[in-house]
């Protein structure tokens, strides 16, 4: 039970990396003259800003979700 924990917490982990530094690259959409809400609107539409949520949440509950014995 142990392992899958670990499992979920990499899986996690890795999704939110991706996510984390896909909504940090795409900043540069307000460079092109796009403002705040043109660049969350953008952002919005892109899986790995889903990404980004799934992973925080994954590694969450692989922390702190209560194990069953």
């Amino acid at each position: 039970m142990m392992l899958v924990r670990v499992f979920f917490l990499f899986l996690g982990f890795g999704f939110a990396v991706v996510g984390g530094v896909t909504i940090i690259a795409f900043l540069n959409v307000m460079t092109t003259g796009e403002g705040f809400y043109g660049y969350i609107q953008f952002m919005l539409e892109r899986v790995e800003t889903y990404l980004f949520f799934a992973g925080l949440v994954m590694m969450w509950l692989s922390i702190y979700f209560p194990s069953f014995k």
